[in-house]
């Protein structure tokens, strides 16, 4: 399933399905990325964020544009999730999950419906890849339908899995979805439907 929740981005599986797509939104002058993080506190997620995390996931999980996930496992990872707040409201999310040394994925980047088209995805995603540029990370992985968004944000489509045969079969020790959707593991192929394979190298 997707990626993202970000209106005009749907990562499903462990995915990105529910962001803004960086364009403003009707009745809304552009604002530069500058504009828009000025407004905004973007942080590490914090346990007491789990619940908000919950409610933009649910969000888009009926539409598959996110993966449902169990809250035990969005407690298990916080520490892999950024928020943006608002005015001390939680608008956005995101997560960066490393399956590899080199490797990591874009995880549940999701944005409120009602601040959709004022860039607050593009920041979220643009912070999730300097987190994996200071970790080491050399390519950043995810599944989604809004190849338009991740396109502007440097990446491109792939088809398979970009790791040689060793990394491979270690990576089907991991008993975490997300890297068995990237693994393409016929069990999870219901939950990655129509969503494209997409890579950025940092």
């Amino acid at each position: 399933m997707s990626t993202t929740g970000v209106s005009g981005s749907g990562v499903s599986g462990s995915g990105t399905g529910g962001f803004d797509n960086g364009r403003a939104g009707t009745g809304v002058g552009a604002a530069s990325p500058a504009d828009v993080e000025a407004r905004l506190v973007v942080r590490r997620g914090r346990t007491s964020d789990v619940r908000r995390i919950r409610e933009l996931i649910d969000t888009y999980a009926p539409e598959r544009r996110l993966l449902s996930k169990a809250t035990v496992t969005l407690y298990e990872s916080v520490q892999e999730f950024i928020v943006a707040e608002r005015g001390g409201e939680v608008i956005g999310c995101g997560g960066l999950h490393v399956m590899w040394e080199d490797l990591a994925e874009v995880r549940t980047l999701a944005v409120e419906p009602s601040v959709h088209g004022q860039g607050i995805g593009g920041v979220l995603l643009d912070r999730l890849i300097e987190r994996a540029t200071r970790i080491g990370v050399k390519r950043v992985f995810c599944l989604t339908f809004e190849t338009a968004f991740f396109t502007r944000h440097g990446f491109h489509e792939i088809e398979g899995t970009p790791v040689d045969h060793d990394v491979f079969a270690q990576l089907l020790q991991s008993y975490d979805e997300g890297v068995a959707e990237f693994l393409e593991l016929e069990r999870v192929k219901p939950n990655t439907l129509g969503n494209h394979r997409m890579l950025r190298v940092l």
